[in-house]
């Protein structure tokens, strides 16, 4: 196996990523959209994207994988995945099997903290938070430039907290996949969010209207704002992390940019809020670039 190629996947809720990168030197990114509730042909994908990208480049690498879940410690099947059909499934055991060679799973979330924290937007900071709005809500926390982990293998995960400081604007409960009501995750996930809404758009039309003057979408922006800004101030308030990175396509509204900050002192245990709010230097490429880095 090369000691200088590395292939990252990000494996997305609408589509698989994959990179190859020879030390900082992108050599190859292809992209495929991600099989819908099917896990075999999930997996046949990230195998392809694999072996096509080795093919062209004659060369076999190291492959780091980042998913929407998280591989159990106990007993090595995915859980806590938003893309369900991972969901107790041995993918990496799979994919071992498959691609003939060792593989390293991260949550997604996880990977990008750990590329905007080394040389993003989080470069140089004590303690970063990584924060993934897209298809699901996800966290991911560095320490000094280590990505922090536990005994559960859940540290960040605070989409699966309940939105804090409940308001009547926020509308009723709703189920999450988890099971739980209320997850911040059913707040300020694309989907999430375009469905508590009601305005038959997606997220990225809703922030497109908000945009151009819409009155009823920028309300549901203002109102997606301050729920951010509740969600995060319980991050602040538990860790102080020095800098916020936000991914993921919401993270593409610049209003939240301007808002959020302005509301975090409303909602954080402290008489002024030092914690930068940024958007990723990366971008989306941050969580593919973070997953080939899961070897280095």
């Amino acid at each position: 196996m090369s000691d200088t190629l590395h292939l990252g996947i990000d494996l997305g809720g609408t589509k698989i990523e994959l990179l190859a990168l020879h030390g900082e030197r992108e050599l190859l990114r292809q992209r495929l959209p991600t099989p819908q509730g099917d896990y075999d042909a999930t997996l046949d994908t990230l195998a392809h994207l694999v072996e096509a990208a080795e093919a062209q480049l004659g060369e076999r690498g190291s492959l780091g994988v980042g998913i929407p879940g998280t591989r159990s410690p106990d007993h090595g099947l995915i859980k806590n995945a938003n893309s369900t059909c991972l969901i107790g499934r041995d993918l990496q055991g799979d994919l071992e099997r498959r691609l003939d060679r060792p593989v390293r799973l991260a949550n997604d979330a996880d990977c990008f903290a750990l590329s905007e924290a080394t040389d993003g937007a989080g470069a140089g900071a004590s303690s970063v938070f990584g924060v993934i709005l897209g298809t699901g809500v996800g966290g991911g926390i560095l320490i000094h430039g280590r990505l922090l982990s536990g005994p559960n293998a859940i540290a960040g995960e605070w989409g699966h907290n309940s939105l804090p400081w409940r308001q009547v604007s926020d509308g009723p409960a709703q189920r999450c996949y988890c099971g739980k009501e209320d997850c911040i995750e059913t707040f300020l996930s694309g989907p999430g969010w375009a469905g508590r809404n009601g305005l038959g758009m997606d997220a990225s039309a809703i922030a497109q209207a908000a945009g151009a003057g819409d009155k009823v979408a920028s309300a549901a922006l203002e109102r997606y704002c301050d729920q951010l800004a509740r969600g995060l101030a319980s991050v602040i308030n538990l860790i102080d992390p020095e800098v916020i990175v936000l991914g993921g396509g919401l993270s593409n509204i610049a209003a939240l940019y301007r808002q959020v900050p302005l509301l975090l002192p409303r909602y954080v245990f402290s008489d002024r809020v030092n914690t930068r709010l940024v958007p990723a230097r990366h971008g989306d490429s941050s969580g593919v670039r973070g997953a080939a880095w899961l070897w280095r």
